[in-house]
């Protein structure tokens, strides 16, 4: 499973790259989880399962949705992506994939 996050220049997302991926290797899931700008989401969005959106750029998030209409797109929860809660994220980007 790929996931994307994308955020407004993908520095801070990549920390929660790296907590999703622990997490992900604690729980034995196999997944890819990449963290791009925004601006570059053309680039990635077609190889994703799963798109979620930093909440710096929730804005987005009706174009996005339109865009991949044919995928998950979601806002991280704000308290998650501040907490950089790498499990209930991975476990938000799960349940939008129905996995």
């Amino acid at each position: 499973m790929n996931i994307l996050l994308v955020c407004a220049a993908g520095m801070s997302t990549s920390l929660l790259v790296n907590r999703m991926n622990e997490a992900a290797t604690t729980k034995g899931i196999e997944v890819h989880i990449e963290a791009h700008p925004v601006g570059e989401i053309n680039r990635y969005g077609d190889s994703a399962d799963v798109i979620l959106l930093g909440p710096q750029v929730r804005y987005e998030l009706k174009k996005v949705q339109k865009q991949y209409s044919d995928k998950p797109v979601e806002v991280i929860n704000m308290q998650d992506y501040g907490l950089m809660n790498g499990a209930k994220v991975l476990e938000t980007a799960l349940k939008l994939a129905g996995k």
